[in-house]
């Protein structure tokens, strides 16, 4: 199945999503460029920060550090004002598109999920972005770690069918 691309038509999704994208056009080769720029840039960030450091978030999860508290707080407050100034100069797209937020609902699966991602994250030392950073570094051990994300998520997704999971 071909996405329409560098066309003012929406795109249709088969199922309906939390966080529809609505964006009205695909995007060639080249716009994809600046997705593949930005998570270059996102990269040597995480390694300069030593975010994707596995020491780094095993002092966080000993607290032994204020590190990665830090850091992680940093992005909550950036996050914050944000989605604020969007919100309040109804800042658009780069195609002009308008930004919607979602409100999420509250399940106690959550709860679960975020027990096992936290699991998963202080015995790899890595949540999903840095994964990426570390096997570009070098640490191709890592893939490992990243290929049991994938059959993880994929799990979760086959578990939410079977027994309708939200």
């Amino acid at each position: 199945m071909n996405a329409p691309k560098d066309t003012l038509d929406p795109i249709i999704h088969p199922e309906a999503c939390e966080a529809p994208n609505e964006q009205r056009g695909g995007e060639g080769l080249m716009g994809n460029l600046k997705y593949l720029i930005v998570g270059t840039i996102f990269g040597i960030v995480f390694v300069k920060a030593e975010i994707i450091s596995w020491f780094r978030i095993q002092e966080m999860f000993r607290m032994h550090s204020f590190h990665m508290y830090g850091v992680i707080g940093t992005a909550v407050v950036v996050g914050l004002i944000s989605v604020t100034l969007i919100k309040v100069f109804k800042i658009k797209t780069v195609n002009g598109e308008e930004v919607k937020f979602t409100p999420k609902q509250f399940s106690p699966s959550q709860i679960f999920g975020g027990l096992i991602f936290g699991l998963g994250w202080a015995l790899t030392g890595a949540c999903p972005g840095p994964l990426f950073a570390q096997i570009g570094s070098g640490f191709v051990v890592v893939a490992v770690t990243l290929l049991s994300a994938i059959a993880g998520t994929w799990v979760y997704g086959w578990m939410r069918e079977k027994f309708n999971l939200k």
